[in-house]
């Protein structure tokens, strides 16, 4: 149960912050056009991995 719990607080956390990223009143976020904004993409594209696993893991071992 602690491993479905913590699966979905990285998604949301995940969530948040892609939310926070967003561009807002035609400004980009200060990462875009440097050369970290490929590894925040792949920061995001990991921690949705990382969720989606732990809680799918999580909702196998409760079923099995």
């Amino acid at each position: 149960m602690l491993l479905m719990l913590a699966g979905i607080v990285v998604l949301v956390l995940t969530v948040v912050m892609f939310i926070a990223m967003l561009p807002r009143g035609g400004k980009t976020h200060r990462f875009v056009g440097t050369a970290w904004e490929q590894y925040v993409g792949v920061a995001f594209c990991s921690a949705t991995a990382l969720g989606l696993t732990m809680t799918l893991s999580a909702i196998i071992n409760l079923a099995g």
